[in-house]
């Protein structure tokens, strides 16, 4: 049995590649929209991918699912769920396709693939058990466990909630998935656990950076499985401390259910002339994102720009700061243009319009006097002036963080919620001080703020280090 996991570093993201060696068939569990990676792994390995699934109707990223169905690839998807838990774009559709009830089974060549029910997350989740039935076996060695379990942790429960917007969903899901979790326990502990999430992904409060795990020592070592003592104790734990989701996540719920628009490819945008800035320039109904380093950034950039830079917060931060189908552009240079599109697609942002080069965007900005700037202050030295009354405090923080401890009178909205509550910042004329823990989420959200006509100043620097050497300001 040929098995390959591939991770996608920014989403956390785990897609696997099994095949049947004997009979050179591969089916992909949990693909991701740019499906031309795995053909390519399947032409190393002489395999051709036959069949594609999806554990659930993913909220994080656009499923590659579709992609496959254009291609004439066999796609199972769930079909258990109620009526609001389909996958519409496939039902009745001209596609090869297959529907999966608790108890289905599909071949591989050799290989079996067995569809478990395992409600919780979402109502329609499945996991995949996997049995080498070619080399002898007669039962599964291992299990996809899509966002039903991870090495540390359990998927959500939350996010019908909090994501897609369904009211009062919360705590009946995390019952559904205590239940869930008895299938789970009587699994034997020696099956491997191949999770469709690592540690860094929003699908989970506590995500182990370990790939790959097994039933037992699941059992053993992870936290959410061991407060599954009785349901209440569980249900209060999972519910409990969640992050609250990007706000893509909803679009990417309903995309996912109702059909993604078809790429048959990664499209690639041509370059754009610099004269084109003027156009864009504190303009909200274009995107124009700069991808470049901190600060190159807050020293001087185009009004309006939002702050995205390429780390392993791109897609999330573009996914929330970005309107849907609004027009994109980049600034980024020419070589990392790749890797950004397929970020931006793998969170639905299909619109890319161009890129600009930096040094060109650089030298325009100059010889045009257009760049804007944003404060950089350091909370070790600068911080009392965040306490001060013509400050406005805004903390981007998660809201568990910012209940442990901050500064009296800050205004908390996480940042992957920023947009949605943009209107919720009101500083009244003070200058808005955006801080979170570290630096991160309060330079991309400074960004947001000034785009939104806000006198802003970028706090960096250890917060609650900070914080904590101070008196009387907590709130």
């Amino acid at each position: 049995m040929f098995f390959r996991q591939i991770f996608e570093p920014k989403l956390a993201q785990y897609a696997y590649m099994i095949g049947c060696q004997k009979t050179g068939e591969a089916v992909v569990i949990d693909p991701m929209r740019d499906v031309q990676q795995y053909y390519d792994i399947a032409e190393q390995e002489k395999l051709e991918i036959t069949a594609a699934a999806d554990t659930h109707i993913h909220a994080d990223y656009i499923s590659g699912l579709r992609e496959f169905a254009e291609r004439g690839v066999k796609v199972y998807a769930s079909d258990e769920g109620d009526s609001d838990w389909k996958y519409e774009w496939l039902i009745g559709s001209n596609y090869n396709y297959e529907l999966m009830k608790d108890g289905f089974t599909f071949m591989v060549g050799n290989i079996e693939i067995k569809a478990i029910h395992t409600p919780g997350h979402t109502p329609e989740h499945l996991i995949f058990a996997v049995t080498d039935k070619g080399g002898g076996a007669d039962q599964p060695m291992g299990i996809a466990t899509g966002d039903f379990v991870f090495v540390g942790d359990v998927g959500r429960p939350d996010l019908l909630e909090s994501a897609a917007g369904m009211k009062d969903v919360m705590k009946p899901s995390a019952q559904t998935l205590y239940k869930s979790l008895e299938k789970f326990k009587s699994m034997p502990e020696y099956m491997q656990v191949w999770p469709g999430h690592g540690a860094g992904s929003a699908c989970g409060k506590a995500l182990g950076a370990v790939p790959k795990s097994t039933v037992g020592y699941e059992m053993n070592f992870n936290a959410s499985l061991k407060e599954a003592t009785s349901e209440e104790n569980f249900v209060n734990f999972i519910l409990e401390g969640q992050p609250e989701p990007p706000l893509y996540f909803a679009r990417m719920k309903r995309d996912n259910k109702m059909g993604p628009k078809v790429l048959r490819g990664l499209p690639i945008p041509g370059k754009t002339e610099t004269s084109k800035l003027a156009e864009f320039e504190d303009n909200k109904k274009v995107a124009l994102i700069d991808t470049r380093g901190r600060e190159a950034f807050m020293n001087g950039h185009l009004k309006g720009a939002i702050f995205s830079p390429l780390d392993k917060q791109f897609n999330t931060t573009a996914g929330s700061f970005v309107e849907e189908d609004q027009p994109v552009f980049l600034v980024i240079d020419e070589e990392n243009l790749e890797d950004a599109v397929r970020d931006l697609v793998n969170v639905g942002l299909d619109d890319i319009r161009g890129f600009i080069p930096v040094d060109e965007y650089e030298k325009w900005l100059a010889d045009n006097n257009a760049a804007v700037s944003i404060p950089h202050l350091f909370v070790e030295k600068d911080g009392d002036k965040m306490l001060g009354d013509d400050a406005y405090v805004l903390d981007v923080r998660k809201a568990s963080e910012f209940a442990e401890g901050h500064i009296e009178g800050a205004k908390n909205i996480p940042h992957t919620r920023l947009l949605e509550r943009i209107d919720e910042v009101q500083p009244n004329g003070k200058t808005v001080y955006v801080h979170c823990s570290g630096g991160g989420r309060s330079a991309v959200a400074s960004s947001l703020v000034q785009r939104y006509g806000h006198d802003v100043a970028y706090v960096d620097g250890e917060f609650d280090k900070w914080f904590n050497e101070k008196e009387g300001v907590a709130g």
